[in-house]
């Protein structure tokens, strides 16, 4: 217990540049008061006390403003940044070194009984107000963009972005320094489909009206400037 409380800990000081002092995690982060909670009432939760682990989950949330289901399963090294609003269901699982930031949502898509909740693979970061709904995996190495809604499996070492989300897959792998894995966190620094659509259109329209002229023996501006 108190190894994995060190390494949520150690998480906190190695994604938050504003955290300066163990007293000040232990007494000023509400995710980590959120995780510490959840270790708790799943603990619970996995001895069949339910009610029990669902009244602790729900002092957690009255006091953090984040609200983890007890049946959660949750690995080390998790991160929330901020916090509010962040909800994860009962089915969810998440791995190691995962990120979290405000407004995300782990949920489901109706009343299915069973595994309705997303599977997030280790060191992925989501981004403020992330919706991740129904029962997919989401893969190792990826980032989910701010405000993206995903409704699908999500390969590894992937960037999703827009409403609903778009898998756009990076270049490069992602570099284990002396065993310690290199997280990116630069969520602002995500590619733009829908931009790269309508500067595509933009291009091609330019270059059709450039052949129409041609073709009709009107001079295009470009040309005019040659002369």
């Amino acid at each position: 217990m108190f190894g994995r409380l060190k390494r949520d800990i150690d998480a906190v000081f190695e994604r938050d540049p504003a955290a300066k002092s163990i007293p000040e995690v232990l007494l000023c982060y509400p995710g980590l008061h959120a995780i510490i909670m959840h270790r708790i009432s799943s603990f619970f939760y996995r001895n069949k006390m339910f009610l029990l682990a669902r009244v602790i989950s729900q002092v957690a949330r009255f006091f953090t403003n984040i609200e983890i289901h007890p049946g959660a399963v949750i690995g080390e090294g998790f991160f929330i940044d901020h916090g509010a609003g962040v909800v994860i269901g009962e089915t969810a699982e998440i791995g190691n070194n995962v990120t979290i930031y405000q407004g995300v949502t782990l949920g489901g898509t109706g009343k299915e009984k069973g595994k309705r909740h997303p599977t997030i693979g280790d060191n992925v970061v989501i981004s403020s107000g992330a919706k991740i709904l129904g029962s997919f995996t989401v893969g190792a190495d990826s980032k989910i963009g701010a405000g993206s809604v995903v409704l699908s499996a999500v390969p590894p070492n992937s960037t999703v972005v827009g409403v609903p989300g778009r898998v756009v897959v990076k270049d490069g792998v992602k570099i284990d320094h002396k065993g310690v894995h290199d997280i990116d966190l630069r969520h602002d620094q995500l590619p733009d489909p829908v931009a790269e659509a309508i500067n595509s259109l933009v291009a091609n329209i330019e270059l059709l009206e450039k052949k129409i002229a041609k073709l009709e023996g009107k001079d295009t501006e470009e040309d005019r400037d040659k002369q």
